[in-house]
């Protein structure tokens, strides 16, 4: 319900409360002041934070504030708002913006969030705001008991996402390093870190000698010719999509043909169960015996596939070239152990990502469902 400036917002609870006051329409130059960065060159290193538009720079003795502030591009990224802790210093191709009597430098920062700032854009070469044009900008504000409790949940709901986040990054580090432990170096046979009662050296083979392959199973279906379904539709990037039927059924390991979007950490992906795949991945299986399937698919990924690509924009992974990539494989039993402990830690890598996922999605309604 519109009256003149105003609006009733969607009534939402917000840590329990309900809200019924009017948001009003206002310039952003009624609820904040606009600052300008300055040059730090003259100015020692010491404590303070200096930032520019893309974050944090280096640390200063001097700082341009005393009190929290929001930081958006004058130049260059305009459409990043930082949020700055006090005390700190900003670059001159960034404003810092100071909260008003009666509003909250955190709402504010959420507010920033949801701004077209690319709409405002005054160059037609390097993007750049003014002051004079973010203070024009028009936007709906609450009064300051709810702007408190808006921003106390979405900074609560930062600091959440930011600790999975930490979670999700140490644990794929910890997983690359452990790789390197538990899998022999390049002109090696024997890893630096074993399980006991493991001892022998590993085996080099060619990848074909120890697996099967099953692209001609593979079926291409366009994304207007699939049928919506439960299983998962994987191409070579992993799940593209999920569909009724399936290609395959088992346990499979599957390695991007062509079409990677990351030729450095080469796309392979581990399956068990019914999959529908196309044309795009291969589909290996462990030869009975000779390799385990979840080891496979760690084993593969120590292999620099970049260097075996042919062809321009879209490198190809050609099923010959494949097959004959080198390969090294310890005894079944310790191939079994390595799998089960690295499936173990992708799975945890795995709850952490989709957690973060999830709060994104969350973050993501909440700032396009709590504002006008």
């Amino acid at each position: 319900m519109s009256i003149g400036n105003i609006i009733i917002p969607i009534k939402i609870i917000l840590l329990n409360h309900f809200f019924y006051d009017i948001w009003e329409r206002k310039e952003l130059n009624n609820i904040l002041k606009i600052n300008s960065g300055r040059d730090y060159k003259q100015l020692n290193s010491g404590s303070i934070p200096v930032y520019g538009t893309g974050g944090y720079m280096l640390s200063v003795n001097d700082k341009l504030s005393d009190t929290d502030a929001v930081g958006i591009g004058r130049k260059g990224t305009i459409d990043k708002p930082l949020y700055l802790k006090a005390p700190f210093w900003t670059v001159d191709t960034l404003f810092y913006c100071t909260s008003k009597e009666n509003s909250d430098v955190k709402f504010i920062y959420l507010l920033f969030q949801i701004i077209n700032w690319k709409r405002y854009d005054e160059s037609t070469g390097v993007p750049s705001l003014s002051k004079n044009t973010i203070s024009n900008i028009k936007t709906y504000v609450p009064k300051i008991k709810e702007q408190d409790y808006i921003s106390k949940l979405f900074f609560s709901l930062d600091n959440t996402l930011q600790l999975h986040e930490r979670k999700y990054e140490e644990l794929t580090l910890i997983k690359k390093a452990l790789l390197q432990k538990l899998f022999p170096k390049k002109d090696g046979f024997k890893p630096e870190v074993r399980y006991k009662n493991f001892n022998d050296a590993w085996e080099q083979r060619k990848l074909g000698e120890v697996v099967e392959r099953f692209d001609n199973l593979r079926i291409p279906v366009t994304s207007s010719k699939r049928e919506k379904g439960i299983t998962p539709y994987y191409g070579a990037n992993g799940i593209q999509d999920y569909v009724q039927g399936y290609t395959h059924d088992g346990e499979f390991v599957l390695v991007a043909e062509d079409g990677a979007n990351d030729l450095q950490n080469y796309p392979v992906h581990y399956v068990n169960g019914k999959v529908w795949v196309n044309n795009h991945a291969h589909v290996l299986q462990g030869k009975n015996k000779m390799v385990d399937n979840l080891f496979l698919v760690n084993a593969i990924k120590q292999i620099k596939i970049e260097t075996y690509l042919v062809g321009g924009s879209r490198a190809k992974l050609n099923a010959d070239v494949m097959m004959k990539l080198p390969i090294k494989v310890p005894t079944f039993n310790e191939q079994q152990r390595l799998g089960k402990y690295f499936a173990r830690l992708d799975s945890l890598i795995t709850l952490h990502q989709c957690k973060l996922e999830k709060l994104k999605q969350l973050k993501k309604f909440l700032l396009q469902n709590m504002f006008i």
